[in-house]
């Protein structure tokens, strides 16, 4: 694939690099601050309930704003970074179809055959959950809004697009910048062993392959979407019920 973007404005290297990483150090605090608010001050309940909606809220308006200035800055809009509609139907296909099968593969066979209920990452999950609708509700918003939709618009699109115009060669920056999407996004989810880095890295890897074969971000927060939503789901009423 020659660009994600067709025909973009010309940016000094140095004004991308500057605008790319202080969006980037920013963009990651507006994505944990909801976290530590209600991690620490434990309001209604701390991270859980309601508040996960708020965490959603709060993420996708304030990355929202965050890459709208920044694109702006860089004379861009978010159709740059492969924000479309065209082809939405292959797209709808290929995000479900991706989608379902990394959770099928999950549920089925993955998590039960390495603890299952005992499982670190499923414990987290159990106790984010309160018992009600409206919790499990805004845990599947948190899930589809906070990651499908915020992180794909952040950490593919954003964040593929704009690193690899600092490049020379169209096709290093493109490989390099999503090379370095993949890991920055694992390490950002923390984990801790190597079952941990299996589960984050083969699904974000799936993610920018479809964002940088499709050149639209539509597949890619499908699949991020609908895979955080049934994961959500099938981890409530398998574990927490």
């Amino acid at each position: 694939m020659e660009d994600i973007q067709g025909k973009q404005p010309k940016n000094s290297r140095l004004k991308i690099v500057l605008v790319f990483i202080s969006s980037l150090i920013l963009g990651y605090l507006l994505f944990i601050l909801p976290d530590l608010f209600f991690g620490i001050s434990k309001i209604n309940g701390g991270k859980k309930g309601i508040n996960l909606l708020f965490i959603a809220l709060f993420q996708f308006f304030s990355i929202l704003g965050l890459l709208s200035l920044s694109l702006k800055i860089l004379g861009k809009d978010f159709k740059s970074i492969g924000l479309n509609a065209r082809k939405l139907n292959k797209d709808i296909l290929l995000g479900l179809g991706f989608g379902l099968a990394w959770t099928l593969l999950q549920f089925l066979l993955i998590i039960p055959l390495t603890g299952g209920a005992n499982r670190a990452d499923i414990q987290a999950l159990v106790e984010m959950y309160d018992g009600s609708l409206v919790g499990l509700l805004s845990f599947i918003a948190l899930g589809a809004i906070g990651g499908g939709i915020t992180e794909e618009l952040f950490n593919r699109g954003f964040f593929i697009s704009v690193l690899k115009d600092a490049f020379k060669d169209p096709k290093t920056g493109l490989w390099i910048s999503a090379s370095l999407s993949v890991l920055i996004f694992a390490l950002g989810h923390m984990p801790a062993s190597a079952l941990d880095w299996l589960d984050i890295l083969i699904p974000t890897t799936i993610y920018t392959l479809l964002y940088i074969k499709t050149q639209r971000l539509t597949a890619s927060i499908l699949a991020h979407a609908s895979y955080n939503s049934m994961a959500i789901i099938l981890t409530y009423y398998i574990y927490a019920t």
